[in-house]
């Protein structure tokens, strides 16, 4: 066993890198997890976490108790590289949402002087296609030294769903692609280490657009809900139960609307797709632009219901992208929240209980505080804390519930 053991360098200790290195370690690996964020290495080395993840801490306090992990702001020698970076949008003249490929290609430059004959590079980071050929092109570009010495790199993506990150990480099964099949091959005895569910190797563009279609197609169905959500307060028909009685029909599993779609995959990655083939990618886009329009619909809905008011209190419930997490990675709740704040409609009470005192765009306030004195309640997370909120205190407020917790629209 001690023979499969690997040195390890995670770069990026954030929502996917901080989990799979802890993993790791606590597999029996020697892993040292590399961010730019002083705070968060300090923080980690320390035993604790930065990110609010179900059983996260456990993970990470017992995989550095362990000695086997370790966090710094530099990298170092190892036999694995795994980037799991950002990759966010970025603004260019003819697309306002381009593929940003700079912290990938930040962190392929921080390992390269690593690098030796033998070692794997794993990109972890939702990308566009073509992205670990670029890897390889930076390679070949810094350590031209090492063109004659096989240098192994592979796309595993990630597909584990926020709040169930440490089981999905073992139990999903997991697409490999390779820069060529031996790359591919021994990525796939790494994640064997720790993944139970099935290994599928493919090449790095299908892996890549595997990962951008999975996101897209969740997208479109919930375009779908959301766009019936318009049409049924168009019509004035109660769309909780109309999607209820039409998912009766054993064919069809219609999902649930909500303010808009955040996080860092559903929301970003089929525009990766559309940056790379514009003309040829009409549905996704128009998914992408029924999604994107939702957080203003909401918006419009808040402010017609605040023009009743004098002043009115707007008790905003929940900042995060999804329920009974941290994560404000292009929420739709933090969006709508903002932009109340910046038109100055009515008096705003957030409330995001999930959220640590290193929050400080706007106060939050307790949960007991927003329902005693909102005039108007809106939902945009359904945290747990929000579905147990008392029935007969919400005949007093005006209510725009987005989740359909409440069951009210």
């Amino acid at each position: 066993m001690a023979k499969c053991m690997q040195k390890i360098v995670v770069m990026g200790l954030g929502y996917i890198g901080l989990p799979t290195a802890s993993m790791l370690a606590t597999k029996g690996h020697q892993v040292l997890g590399v961010d730019v964020n002083h705070d968060v290495v300090t923080t980690i080395n320390s035993g604790n976490i930065h990110i609010v993840e179900p059983d996260l801490d456990i993970l990470v306090k017992s995989a550095v108790n362990s000695g086997k992990f370790k966090a710094s702001i530099t990298p170092e020698e190892a036999d694995t590289f795994i980037i799991a970076v950002p990759t966010p949008f970025k603004i260019t003249a003819t697309n306002p949402k381009a593929p940003d490929l700079t912290y990938v290609e930040a962190a392929s430059a921080a390992v390269a002087p690593f690098l030796r004959e033998g070692n794997l590079i794993i990109l972890e980071s939702t990308s566009p296609v073509g992205t670990t050929d670029r890897i390889a092109e930076i390679i070949a570009e810094l350590r031209p030294d090492l063109r004659q010495q096989q240098i192994y790199i592979a796309h595993c993506p990630e597909r584990v769903l926020p709040g169930h990150i440490i089981r999905e990480l073992v139990d999903n099964d997991r697409i490999i692609g390779g820069i060529n099949k031996p790359s591919a091959e021994k990525a796939r005895d790494l994640y064997k280490s720790f993944c139970n569910g099935n290994i599928y190797l493919t090449t790095s563009k299908t892996a890549e657009l595997a990962k951008l279609v999975e996101n897209s197609y969740r997208d479109v169905n919930i375009a779908f809900a959301n766009e019936l959500s318009i049409i049924c307060e168009k019509l004035d028909i109660n769309v909780w139960e109309l999607i209820e009685l039409a998912n009766k029909h054993p064919r069809v599993n219609i999902l649930q609307p909500g303010p808009g779609v955040g996080g860092h995959c559903i929301a970003v990655d089929p525009w990766f797709v559309v940056a790379a083939v514009p003309e040829e990618a009409k549905l996704i886009r128009t998914a992408r632009e029924v999604n994107d329009s939702k957080p203003h619909w909401v918006l419009d809905k808040i402010k017609a219901k605040a023009a009743r008011f004098k002043n009115p209190v707007i008790g905003c419930l929940g900042l995060a992208f999804k329920a009974n997490i941290d994560d404000l990675r292009e929420s739709p709740a933090l969006e709508i929240t903002r932009a109340l704040a910046a038109l100055g409609v009515g008096t705003l009470m957030p409330c995001e209980p999930n959220l640590n005192s290193e929050f400080s765009e706007f106060p939050c306030f307790p949960l007991a505080d927003v329902l005693r004195k909102a005039d108007i309640l809106v939902v945009l997370v359904d945290h747990e804390e929000f579905r147990s909120v008392d029935p007969s205190i919400l005949k007093e407020k005006v209510v725009i519930d987005t989740r359909g917790i409440w069951k009210i629209m």
